[in-house]
């Protein structure tokens, strides 16, 4: 069942299957970084986004073996408490709506009138994981984090273990139950890429980030997300994410009123239909 986390970013989307501001900029001088861990670390993290919310239109391509779907979206983010994205595929009508908070995920499929509505914590037994609605968001708005926490702060920098190649820092550590988290970043401290695999090396989610652009005046924010799920030496399925439109701290609606008449399923049986196909 660990598998289910590195579908985690797939499955909202394969339920239904112009741009940022200022130019491209580069990753990197070319230069090695010689900073000792925690300056690093405290480095990249006073370059991250400072925002309490977060909207953006999204450009959504899947590719998976013998198949490829793209979407409009919208992403509403009020950071530490909910991601909602809502799916358009056509002329702005929205199909399918799915939010993650801090306890628990909805998906509301209005074609067939149904709807997802677990905690997390039914989930947590059969799947065992660390990984959490914190270290989800920190995946889209491209920042580092530490597996199981909420933020990460100094304290938890002895969590990282430090490597070098060229002009590349990498940034190694684990959760709890074994599964390998690093994080790559360049001379300036920018976070290129995340990647998540297990012990064995048999499953990896690599989540890569480019195309930064100047939001809000003074920050970098990746543009384009790459997210790749590897099975060994196959590619199971790629996810290319392009943000437009990226708005900081502006009042959302973040409602998710579920029809009355709508049916309730379980995310079980969503997966199972997703993997089985």
């Amino acid at each position: 069942m660990k598998r289910f986390l590195f579908w985690m970013p797939f499955i909202a989307l394969l339920l239904f299957l112009n741009g940022c501001k200022s130019k491209d900029v580069q990753s990197g001088t070319g230069k090695a970084n010689i900073k000792e861990m925690h300056d690093f670390i405290a480095s990249m993290q006073q370059h991250e986004a400072k925002f309490h919310s977060l909207s953006a239109k999204l450009n959504v391509d899947l590719q998976l073996p013998g198949k490829e779907m793209s979407s409009r979206m919208e992403m509403r983010l009020v950071k530490d408490s909910a991601l909602q994205l809502s799916i358009q595929p056509l002329l702005g009508i929205e199909v399918f709506r799915i939010e993650l908070n801090k306890d628990s995920i909805k998906i509301m499929d209005r074609i067939n009138k149904r709807y997802v509505a677990e905690e997390y914590g039914s989930l947590k037994g059969q799947l065992r994981l660390d990984f959490n609605f914190y270290n989800l968001q920190a995946l889209f708005i491209n920042q580092l984090f530490v597996p199981g926490y909420k933020k990460t702060d100094s304290s938890l920098y002895k969590h990282f273990k430090l490597e070098r190649k060229e002009w590349f820092t990498w940034l190694h550590t684990e959760d709890n139950t074994g599964l390998r988290y690093a994080f790559k970043a360049d001379s300036e401290e920018k976070l290129l890429a995340t990647q998540i695999s297990d012990p064995a090396e048999t499953y990896e989610l690599a989540w890569n980030y480019g195309n930064f652009q100047t939001v809000a005046s003074s920050y970098l924010f990746p543009c384009k997300m790459e997210v790749s799920f590897l099975k060994g030496e196959s590619n199971q399925g790629n996810l290319d994410i392009s943000y437009s439109r990226i708005q900081l701290d502006r009042p959302l609606n973040m409602d998710f009123t579920i029809p009355a008449k709508y049916k309730r399923i379980t995310l079980a049986q969503i997966f199972k239909a997703i993997t089985t196909r």
